[in-house]
């Protein structure tokens, strides 16, 4: 196992070589440039440094491990008890849209997220490897042909001809194996190796060389988007779905360093702006009424040039769209800290009223404090318009469950 060097910080914070807590050596820095280029949107180079932007997880670079946590408030200073704050709202947040499949707090792997979002997440793989070894590993039909001292399957005549003219006792055949060789386990077997690699945690290094003393040796096996996506599961595999899942978000955000082989990058890195949408919508769909409809992403089309594509509105949400009390929402991770809120979003929400026939639009926002601003566009003769844009700041709620209970309140309460 290697050791590794952990750096926190938080979304939009700047890391420079040798100034400031927490900062850079020179190969860090190094590292970070050689990976900007290669479609990798996390951060910016700055004079001397990097800045990160509104992705938060964790990227790690060879055996640094930098965790970048979201921050919605002015509050300085990367205390333990600051960063363990926002990691457990971050985490929390996950896991309310479906980011970790688990249930309660107290899971047992959740002991060691005091070290990373990414240590989580392969606690977690690790869990649910040991859960399908300890029930065995399911066995699959494959197709296989090579030499055999039985004749079993069907006999290729040319290859056998070619390859046993002298040797009568053999048969070249192609036949069904059932064994436990397909392609399931094959990208657990993948995702194994690889945490053994790059793993820098020692609580799960015991773990990890466990699960590969006593897993199986499987071919490799090359994996990608469209690879995953022909993936389908059946009662007896239904049991993969989680681990499946995990290894996906880790082998495809793996980078590997093909110049040097030390640097490689491995990037579980969030949006910040679409997981707050995401979380928003996840709060309204847990507590809405039954009368209420919610739509997200609802279409509208804006624009046609002569030539390309046409342009469309598309809001976050859009609660009983086409009927009465339409409701237009869009979220916006940044605190208003009492500012009115930007022009282009303003403009933004004037035109989703108009194209949605909507009541009333709304901005949303965490916040220290409950705050709702109620506003008025104007028409184009200069008189106040019957259209209104309502501005709310919700207060960031350690307990998630409480925090989307709030969430719901701030926003159905309109209708």
């Amino acid at each position: 196992m290697k050791s590794s060097h952990r750096i926190t910080v938080y979304e939009h914070q700047a890391l420079y070589v040798g100034r400031g807590e927490p900062s850079l050596t020179q190969k860090q820095l190094e590292a970070l440039q050689s990976f900007h280029g290669e479609g990798l949107p996390y951060y910016s180079l700055i004079h001397n440094g990097v800045k990160f932007c509104e992705y938060v997880g964790v990227l790690q670079i060879g055996n640094t491990v930098i965790e970048i946590l979201p921050k919605a408030d002015k509050a300085t200073g990367n205390s333990s008890t600051e960063a363990t704050k926002w990691r457990d709202l971050l985490i929390g947040m996950l896991r309310a849209v479906g980011g970790f499949k688990i249930e309660s707090p107290s899971h047992s792997s959740l002991r060691i997220r005091h070290n990373s979002i990414l240590d989580l997440y392969v606690a977690l793989f690790l869990t649910e490897a040991e859960t399908l070894l300890h029930q065995g590993l399911t066995k699959q039909y494959r197709q296989t042909e090579g030499n055999s001292t039985s004749l079993k399957g069907s006999l290729q005549f040319g290859k056998h001809l070619q390859q046993n003219l002298t040797h009568q006792e053999r048969f070249y055949v192609r036949h069904n194996i059932y064994d436990k060789i397909h392609s399931l386990n094959q990208v657990l077997h993948k995702t194994l190796r690889l945490l053994n690699r790059i793993n820098t945690n020692a609580d799960l290094h015991s773990r990890i060389g466990a699960l590969l003393l006593n897993f199986p040796e499987m071919p490799d096996v090359a994996v990608s988007d469209a690879f995953f996506e022909r993936i389908t599961y059946t009662r007896k595999t239904e049991s993969y779905r989680t681990a499946i899942e995990i290894a996906r978000l880790l082998l495809l955000n793996y980078h590997p360093d093909v110049r040097k082989g030390q640097n490689y990058v491995l990037a579980l890195l969030f949006n910040m702006n679409l997981l707050w949408e995401q979380f928003v919508l996840a709060s309204l769909k847990k507590h809405k009424p039954e009368d209420i409809t919610l739509d997200s992403q609802v279409k509208r089309d804006f624009w046609k040039p002569e030539r390309g594509n046409k342009s469309q509105l598309r809001p976050d949400i859009v609660i009983n769209a086409d009927k009465m009390y339409c409701l237009v929402l869009d979220t916006k991770w940044k605190n208003r800290n009492g500012y009115s809120p930007q022009s282009d979003d303003l403009q933004q929400m004037y035109a989703y009223l108009s194209y949605y026939n909507a009541d009333r639009a709304i901005l949303i926002y965490p916040g220290n404090t409950n705050e709702m601003q109620e506003g008025t566009f104007y028409d184009t003769q200069g008189k106040l318009s019957d259209k209104t844009c309502s501005l709310i700041s919700i207060p960031i709620n350690p307990d998630i469950s409480e925090w989307q209970k709030s969430i719901a309140r701030q926003c159905l309460f309109i209708i």
